[in-house]
């Protein structure tokens, strides 16, 4: 048995030294060194050896063992530190390549329009006020000539709170009340933008979160005439300075009188197309005077001021300017939709 002893040590050393993978010297300790091994095989033997055969035999059994036991870990060492340098030379970084960018960030469609609004408006002297998202019931409604039961306020369905008569607001006209008497008896010119909401069914059409950008203008010799003068030049600076506008007689509670703005259609140059529904124009805002009523609620005298008011939504500029057919796209999140701006 000492004769096989060595044979198979001879033997095993000789296939451990071609063994190049991990996989194949994995193989060979099971065959080798496992518990169904060559060595362990020979070790269970030990009991149909003569007494005094035994101890030489155990002795030179464990030598063995150690012997392969350590030439195995060495090779195994070597093996792995030779895959690694093959994988690091296949998988080599090449420092001359350029760098991979990082992806940047842009600002919402919306969120550029109402810059642009912003500069356009304040080139002509506004400013930027800004009023709470949740409203009380009076200022939402009642001082903007809202009174109770009013029929016009079936059009803004509204969201209350657990508190009574607190809303979140359906406009940003509330903060015309809130600039008035703030800045009372000083002349105004403001514009109101944030985010207003109403209890309506989604669609292609309407959301039930929008934004929105007021104006107001409030002095002593203010006009229908710089209302459209103000709207006018801020149209053209918009959608081009060839854009014609046109008012068309309409009614909101807290101007008197009031009207609708279009402008002449860019897709088409007012000639008629799907988008202006073949009309040659397109509605853009609401605008009119502002109401005696809420320049009194305001704090302001009706018979000594006098003053203009106007409301868009940046998203229906958006979807009329770059031609976006559906508003639910705006809050989708979906950043094939937002990169294209």
């Amino acid at each position: 048995m000492l004769v096989q002893l060595e044979t198979i040590q001879e033997a095993a050393l000789a296939k451990l030294a071609g063994i190049d993978e991990s996989t194949e010297l994995q193989a060979w300790y099971r065959t080798t060194l496992g518990r169904k091994g060559q060595v362990a095989a020979l070790a269970r033997q030990v009991g149909s050896l003569r007494p005094e055969e035994r101890p030489a035999f155990g002795k030179r059994l464990n030598q063995v063992k150690q012997a392969l036991t350590a030439a195995y870990e060495e090779r195994l060492q070597n093996v792995k530190l030779s895959e690694i340098q093959a994988k690091f030379t296949a998988d080599a970084l090449d420092v001359t390549l350029p760098g991979r960018p990082q992806p940047t960030g842009g600002l919402h469609i919306v969120t550029q329009i109402l810059r642009q609004i912003y500069r356009i408006f304040g080139d002509m002297g506004f400013q930027i006020f800004r009023s709470p998202d949740v409203e009380t019931d009076e200022y939402n409604f009642e001082l903007l000539n809202f009174p109770p039961h009013h029929p016009a306020r079936e059009m803004q369905d509204s969201f209350y709170t657990t508190q009574k008569d607190v809303i979140f607001r359906t406009h940003t006209s509330p903060g015309q009340v809130r600039d008035m008497r703030k800045y009372y008896p000083e002349p105004i010119r403001v514009i109101l933008p944030g985010m207003c909401y109403r209890n309506e069914q989604v669609t292609t059409r309407s959301e039930m979160q929008f934004t929105q950008v007021e104006g107001l203008a409030v002095g002593n010799h203010i006009t229908f005439a710089d209302l459209k003068g103000t709207l006018t030049e801020f149209a053209k600076r918009l959608f081009g300075a060839d854009r014609k506008t046109r008012f068309r007689a309409s009614y909101f509670p807290f101007t008197e009188p009031s009207a609708e703005m279009d402008v002449t259609c860019f897709k088409c140059d007012a000639k008629g197309c799907q988008l202006c529904k073949y009309t040659g124009w397109l509605e853009i805002l609401g605008c009119g005077m502002v109401h005696p009523t809420v320049l009194r609620n305001g704090g302001y005298d009706p018979m000594r001021h006098f003053g203009y008011a106007f409301g868009m939504g940046p998203e229906r500029i958006a979807m009329l300017k770059y031609g976006i057919d559906d508003i639910r796209q705006f809050w989708a999140s979906d950043l094939r939709f937002l990169q294209q701006f």
